[in-house]
Order: structure tokens, then sequence, then C-alpha cells
């Protein structure tokens, strides 16, 4: 039977998937304390195997059945690593980052699906956002395993920060001269149409409920993605690709 994957009381991050692993080892392979892989994937991960063996970082190939138990999933495509827990960034680095280079982010407000952050997050980093900033009421103490599986990697390029105000985070950024752009299916402004100010953060809301009353009031503009009629709104995720193709199309 495989060593667990952490030891007690030890923080962890768990990290399942074959893009998302092999992104941590491109992008933050220090952080890596143990990896289990099945057979059937030993030639994708051979130069993270090579790696691990070289600096004594426990690794093992594993029967699936024992993947399934020690990820507690049936989702970890053969590879499971425990890692370090992530590093969050502050969100004062955000905003020097945006203004630095005028760029864009996007900020998930009580976002609560993982596959939707996960979603958003592989959407974020192959557009080229620069950051994403999770909005909760009360603090979070990492991605969910399969948010980071969803995100294929996403999860590694872009810069993350979260906030138990988001509200208040946006006023912050909007003093800086950051542009907030809300997103909701009763916009005024077509997405297809608006002029994207830089630097900007794009804001997606709640699955069902949408953005709340304080977000929305920190918005320096609502727009909404105009479809047939035959529905009135699209997934968060697939709204936000949507949203994110559209605001760095102008890039």
């Amino acid at each position: 039977m495989s060593k667990p994957l952490s030891g007690p009381g030890e923080p962890t991050e768990i990290v399942q998937g074959i893009r998302a692993g092999l992104a941590v080892f491109a992008r933050r392979r220090d952080d890596i304390r143990r990896v289990h892989y099945a057979q059937n994937v030993r030639r994708e991960v051979q130069d993270l195997v090579r790696w691990a063996a070289s600096r004594h970082v426990g690794c093992s190939e594993a029967a699936p059945r024992e993947l399934d138990r020690l990820a507690e999933s049936t989702h970890h495509e053969g590879l499971l690593m425990a890692c370090r827990p992530r590093r969050w960034v502050p969100l004062e680095n955000v905003a020097e980052a945006l203004l630095r280079s005028k760029s864009t982010a996007i900020a998930l407000e009580r976002v609560r699906n993982p596959y939707n952050v996960g979603a958003i997050l592989r959407s974020a980093a192959f557009f080229g956002v620069d950051a994403v900033v999770l909005g909760a009421p009360a603090p979070d103490p990492g991605l969910a395993p399969i948010a980071v599986r969803v995100a294929e990697g996403g999860a590694e390029h872009v810069l993350l920060a979260r906030t138990t105000d988001l509200a208040e985070t946006l006023s912050r950024l909007r003093a800086r001269g950051v542009k907030v752009v809300g997103a909701d299916a009763a916009g005024a402004a077509s997405v297809f149409t608006f002029s994207w100010a830089r630097p900007s953060i794009l804001v997606v809301g709640h699955e069902r409920e949408g953005l709340g009353h304080r977000v929305r009031a920190q918005c320096d503009a609502i727009v909404c993605i105009p479809g047939s009629g035959s529905l009135e709104s699209l997934n968060v995720s697939a709204a936000a690709g949507v949203l994110i193709a559209e605001m760095l199309a102008q890039r």
C-alpha cells in the first residue's frame, strides 16, 4: 500500500490530473512533496519521476484502485501529487501588476462549484488574463483539487488572490484607476460592442444569484452576452469564457 499523501497536521495541497500535475512540475516543482502515478501514464511523467528520484522526493507507481483511494476520487487521470500549499498573491500585488502592464483580471463573486472555478481558471490562462481574484464571505484554505484538475494547468499560469470582501477590494482597485466591469444577463451593454479600458477587471457572480448589490455598486459598467432568447443565460464558466475572449480580443 502506498504511503499517505501527507503527514498528520501537515498542510498539503492535493493536485490530481496529468496537465495540472505537470504544470506544477514546470512552474513550482520545489513545492512537490510526494508523487503517485499509474503505469499507463509512465511515459508522460517520466521527467517528473526522474526529477523526484534525483531530489529524493517520494515517488511510486500505484494501481488504479490505490490511486482512487488516495485521491478519494476516480478523476485523477493517473497522476496524484501532494504539494506545499500554493502561495496566494497579496491584493496590492495584483493592483500593481494590472497598473504596470495595463492588463486584465477576472474576479469571481461567490462562485461555488469547483468545476466552474476550474473552467474559468482554464479560460483565463488560455486567453492571457493576468490575475484571478476569488471572493467569498469566509476564507477558503485553497483551491479544491477538482478545480485545479479542471483548470488543466491554468491555476499555475495566473496570479491568484482571494478576498473576503470583494466589494471593498473592487473599491480599492477603482481608486487606483482599474476599471471594474460586471457581467449580468440584464446588462445594458453588449459584450460584443463594449469598449474595454485598460487596466480592467471583469466580475462574474454567483451561479444562481449573480452579482450582489454591493459588488454591483462598484462596477463602472455592466455587460451582457446577447443570445437567441431561448434561454435566459449561460452557465457562469461558459459565460466567463465568452467574456474573457471578447475582453482580450481588443488587446
